[in-house]
């Protein structure tokens, strides 16, 4: 596949959807049923770029925003980037600024949090979801009932440095990170030795591009802010609705050489989803599902979504 590593490859858009809260997205294929694309972390929107047109393409109206304090989006005015907070983002965005009643959506990692939430608060505005490597609900006692261990792997342990530093140590590792250089170059290793995406997925153009948006320090450091929220060092907006199992018609996919995503993830799917497709392990993919294996990604949406797609031009649900 051919990549456009340009930052303006799709014209960018801007609305404040909350007193304050200014979102910056892309929207293509207007006339499409809405389909809402959410990165994780360390990523923008720009994770996105190998799906977009695909998929506008394939009927939909595809909307990638960055989430507050990522990419071309303004910081939290107050405070907060914890699931709840990111979810009425999107609910405003997609309903009350584009106007759709109703949409998909698709997520990984953070992002992958943040459309469970989404689909749960507001009930019935999440119409199907498709999660790949994702962190899943916090569901101790039935994933124990399922056989399923509870407490993250050796490897999984191993690996977690970033998470204790970024949650509970974040402005101690922000002032190390005291250029653009180095804040680019800690944020590349979660695309290289960390190995969390397949080996030698990104070119170092491509890493680049990627960590571009994260040169700023102030972004940066608000993107560790849902850490912080999970680890309890900065306050939650909300509790999360996270906690429970969702009955959201669910695909599930997972890049089987992820690093960072406990390996049980396949099995938990099954007890956190009940209307649940898959879960189906994906080879030559890590954690970066959407830009490793973009193609397939891009084919997996299109089916399980065929009957909501729409012609563009037609008119709204």
């Amino acid at each position: 596949m051919e990549d456009t590593l340009r930052p303006d490859a799709f014209p960018l858009e801007r609305a404040e959807v909350r007193p304050g809260v200014n979102i910056a997205y892309v929207r293509t294929g207007e006339g499409g049923y809405p389909l809402l694309l959410v990165h994780g972390w360390p990523e923008t929107k720009r994770i996105w770029w190998r799906n977009i047109e695909p998929l506008a393409q394939a009927g939909f109206e595809v909307i990638a925003p960055d989430l507050r304090g990522f990419g071309d989006s303004g910081l939290a005015p107050d405070g907060f980037y914890d699931l709840a907070a990111h979810a009425r983002d999107l609910r405003a965005l997609v309903g009350e600024v584009l106007g759709h009643e109703r949409c998909a959506a698709v997520g990984g990692d953070l992002g992958g949090g943040v459309i469970q939430d989404l689909g749960l608060r507001f009930a019935g505005f999440v119409e199907r979801q498709v999660l790949f490597n994702s962190v899943l609900p916090l569901l101790a006692g039935p994933y124990e009932a399922a056989g399923i261990p509870v407490a993250p792997p050796r490897e999984v342990r191993m690996a977690a440095d970033y998470f204790v530093r970024q949650g509970r140590e974040a402005d101690a590792l922000a002032a190390e990170l005291d250029s653009p250089e180095r804040r680019r170059r800690y944020v590349g290793e979660f695309y290289g030795h960390r190995f969390w995406a397949t080996p030698g997925a990104f070119s170092r153009a491509q890493v680049d591009f990627m960590t571009e948006p994260f040169a700023d320090a102030e972004r940066l450091r608000a993107g560790w802010g849902n850490y912080e929220s999970a680890l309890g060092t900065r306050a939650l907006s909300e509790p999360p609705r996270f906690f429970e199992v969702s009955a959201v018609p669910t695909l599930a996919l997972y890049g089987a050489d992820d690093h960072v995503i406990w390996r049980q993830f396949p099995q938990m799917c099954e007890v956190a989803f009940s209307e649940l497709i898959g879960p189906f392990v994906v080879q030559r993919a890590g954690h970066f599902l959407q830009w490793e294996r973009a193609e397939l990604l891009n084919r997996a949406i299109a089916y399980f979504l065929r009957d909501l797609q729409r012609p563009a031009g037609s008119a709204p649900r």
